[in-house]
């Protein structure tokens, strides 16, 4: 019997590599072996990914050795950064290097890139309608991933750039769920006005990746967007409204105030929301819902998600 190829996985333990390491495991037809790279093997997470059949292997996005050692005999990688653990573009960019490099000098076949779009091609430094931040940039966390896309281009690395979106999960995670307003009634805020916000649960980015390696050479050197759904606060306050069996509606909020807010990255989020509007047919036309189903039989829909997850959102 053949050996089965590995797929090293970038941030096993979190939330898109999750879900890439769940489904390159459960797959009847085993094609692939999967590599959960963290960077501490000892954690509940890794030990519960190794209990499932995984290799876990320590390694550390800004220590290049270890991600060499990690990409070591394999067929391919899942590169993904956390921006939101440091806020600096310039340390995502090192990382994203680093993987590069790995991935060049350990000769991989596939490497996908979990990336966004440079928003300054839409809203120039110049441009004021939204403020430039950290001196460089309109939306960092999107701005210096698609910077770093060079970093696989110009080493030659055959890479999928997997663009993705909006995760429903931070719903739950992030803050993002309904509040009570001064009535009591529970408010999902958005600064969408009226415009389609494209999201999709979190553990399906993995699942797709997973199609994407299984699909074999078709999607190297092309961007590939994704998305659960494209759906307006209205629409995601009914859904939200039927699943919780409780009033939910919609409240816009301006991007200008929503930079307002005070907490880590909220001028950031408050510029990505701004773009999302104002560019919406860009950012939804490059998100394809038909063809994240077509990757991932098993794409969930906003209502699905709901349902596995409606108590798990908490409700202030």
């Amino acid at each position: 019997m053949d050996r089965k190829r590995t797929i090293a996985v970038v941030g096993a333990t979190g939330a898109q590599g999750g879900g890439l390491v769940r489904a390159v495991l459960e797959d009847p037809n085993g094609r692939f072996a999967v590599r959960a790279l963290t960077r501490n093997a000892a954690s509940e997470k890794a030990r519960e990914l190794s209990r499932l059949g995984a290799e876990v292997v320590e390694a550390d996005l800004d220590d290049p050795d270890s991600l060499k050692r990690a990409f070591s005999g394999a067929y391919g990688a899942y590169c993904v950064t956390n921006f939101w653990e440091h806020l600096s573009p310039e340390k995502e960019r090192a990382q994203a290097a680093n993987m590069a490099r790995a991935a060049q000098e350990q000769g991989l076949s596939h490497v996908i890139w979990s990336t966004l779009e440079d928003t300054r091609q839409w809203v120039p430094l110049s441009d004021d309608r939204m403020p430039t931040l950290m001196g460089s940039y309109k939306v960092p966390h999107f701005d210096a991933k698609a910077e770093a896309n060079r970093e696989f281009t110009e080493r030659s690395v055959p890479t999928t750039f997997l663009v993705t979106s909006f995760y429903w999960d931070n719903l739950i995670h992030f803050g993002a769920g309904p509040k009570k307003d001064e009535h009591g009634v529970l408010t999902l805020t958005l600064p969408m006005g009226d415009k389609p916000l494209s999201a999709i649960a979190v553990e399906d980015i993995g699942r797709c990746a997973y199609g994407i390696f299984t699909a074999g050479n078709r999607y190297i050197g092309k961007t590939v967007g994704i998305a659960g759904e494209h759906l307006t606060g209205t629409e995601m306050a009914r859904a939200l409204t039927k699943a919780l069996g409780q009033t939910v509606r919609y409240g816009d909020m301006p991007p200008a105030v929503y930079r307002q807010l005070g907490f880590p990255g909220a001028e950031d989020l408050g510029n990505m929301y701004q773009f999302y509007q104002e560019f919406n047919d860009a950012v939804v036309g490059a998100r394809d819902v038909k063809l994240a189903r077509e990757l991932n039989p098993s794409l969930q829909t906003f209502d699905t998600w709901l349902e596995r997850n409606k108590e798990n959102i908490p409700l202030e």
